[in-house]
């Protein structure tokens, strides 16, 4: 991901393209890790979720799923890709400053490579998302770490918006993190994240 003067409009021309961007499999963190920590019935929020891979796969184990994202034509993708899978998700058209995140709604909130944030937004964003999951809920995250700009395989070419161990620790201060794992790997999620990439893992469960 990058930084856009007008990121709807960027985004909207990018989705246009009938192929999808990241594919139509769900994350590989995202299917590792959700049937640990969430079950069927929950409810999930999923953040700038593009084209709904992850939000449909969600919604396949037996969750409850919200879903929004800033691109009309990523949120009708994913539409066309619930239906064809059999599932319903609430897919909206929403941007994640002004999305509505009412406290304590949902039991889990999945936001992957949703790196598009200078720090500033950054810090507003995830109080704001923060506030949204239960108490005892889930909070699942991936992006990329400093290391990915000499990878060059996806991502925003700006460091200050890549996450750090320390930072996230920070983050999530009065949280518990279940997990926290750094590591290189070869991702192969369409043609925006394809090969050997600097990522970091984040489950962190808030108290209650």
């Amino acid at each position: 991901m990058a930084t856009f003067s007008n990121p709807r409009d960027t985004w909207n021309e990018r989705y246009a393209d009938p192929e999808y961007l990241f594919g139509e499999a769900p994350n590989a963190f995202v299917r590792a890790t959700a049937p640990r920590y969430l079950r069927a019935g929950q409810s999930a929020l999923c953040v700038a979720d593009g084209e709904g891979r992850n939000s449909v796969w969600l919604a396949e184990q037996g969750l409850v799923v919200t879903a929004f994202d800033i691109a009309p034509n990523a949120v009708a993708k994913a539409q066309a890709l619930a239906a064809r899978r059999g599932v319903t998700v609430d897919h909206r058209i929403a941007d994640l400053s002004t999305w509505d995140f009412a406290p304590e709604s949902f039991d889990a909130l999945v936001a992957i490579f949703i790196q598009f944030l200078g720090p500033e937004a950054r810090e507003l964003a995830f109080a704001r998302m923060m506030s949204t999951v239960k108490p005892g809920g889930h909070f699942l995250l991936e992006g990329y770490r400093p290391e990915q700009l000499a990878y060059g395989t996806g991502g925003p070419g700006a460091v200050e918006n890549l996450y750090t161990r320390e930072w996230l620790v920070q983050t999530f201060r009065g949280w518990e993190i279940v997990a926290l794992d750094a590591y290189d790997a070869v991702l192969s999620e369409g043609k925006r994240h394809s090969g050997m990439s600097a990522v970091i893992d984040l489950v962190a469960r808030r108290p209650g």
